[in-house]
């Protein structure tokens, strides 16, 4: 049987960039979709990485990916969703960053990328031989109501909406919603440079005293837990919203 297929938004730093990397050590073909290439990035390529540039919101670009990966691997048997944006931190009654456009600019990349890109997919999903499976990068701002961040924490309890709602309507998929606790990434910095004004200070604080400690996680810690369920999640976790840190995700750690 063929190495399986994974497609990674947002591939290009940070945890989709972990993932490309543990999902290619494990022998995975990897289709990295990114807007622009780091050296990072660069330096995994191989006969088994294909490398695809485009927005996440645009619908075409999505569609052409995912026909050069069947082009390329001749099946795609898994979708990890990992593009994101934390813009705008705003707070809900702010006439300006709070402005209704750019939260709908927010929706484009949270959520509404994560639509064209499943409709892009799903029939390759469907007749995957290993069974498809969809991992969302998810949050625990999804459950939460952190001041500052009313996109995001909309646009995080939406995906998880949108990862149930695929488990029911399509069976055959095993589907799974994944918050990958506090990790460093850009952002993460950028929430330390530009969140101040618009959070709360005790939750700023708390941000900036866990990258102090140490206690930041590193991308590939939740990598390894992504990457593992992108290949072999059971369908018993399927519309679930689960922590990297869960004890259901014990046998997908590092």
């Amino acid at each position: 049987m063929s190495p399986p297929t994974v497609f990674i938004t947002g591939a290009s730093k940070g945890i989709g960039l972990a993932v490309a990397k543990i999902l290619l050590q494990k022998g995975a073909n990897v289709v990295a979709f990114q807007r622009s290439r780091t050296p990072e990035l660069l330096q995994l390529a191989c006969d088994k990485l294909l490398l695809v540039d485009g927005d996440v919101t645009d619908s075409a670009a999505i569609a052409s990916a995912v026909s050069q990966t069947l082009e390329r691997f001749t099946t795609l048997d898994a979708l990890v969703l990992n593009a994101a944006t934390l813009d705008p931190l705003t707070r809900i009654g702010d006439a300006d960053a709070g402005s209704v456009d750019n939260w709908k600019k927010h929706f484009d990349v949270n959520f509404f990328s994560l639509v064209d890109s499943l409709q892009a997919a799903l029939p390759a999903l469907r007749d995957s031989p290993l069974g498809g499976r969809v991992v969302f990068v998810s949050s625990g701002a999804a459950v939460k109501g952190t001041p500052g961040w009313g996109p995001y924490n909309a646009s995080k309890a939406a995906m998880n909406s949108l990862c149930r709602t695929l488990a029911e309507e399509e069976p055959a998929i095993t589907a799974v919603a994944l918050r990958p606790g506090m990790v460093n990434t850009d952002m993460q910095a950028a929430l330390r440079a530009n969140g101040a004004p618009h959070m709360a200070p005790k939750d700023f604080a708390m941000f900036v005293s866990v990258l102090e400690a140490g206690n930041m996680l590193q991308p590939e810690t939740p990598g390894h837990v992504i990457a593992s369920l992108a290949l072999s999640a059971p369908k018993s976790l399927s519309g679930q919203f689960i922590s990297w840190d869960s004890e259901e995700c014990a046998p997908f750690r590092a």
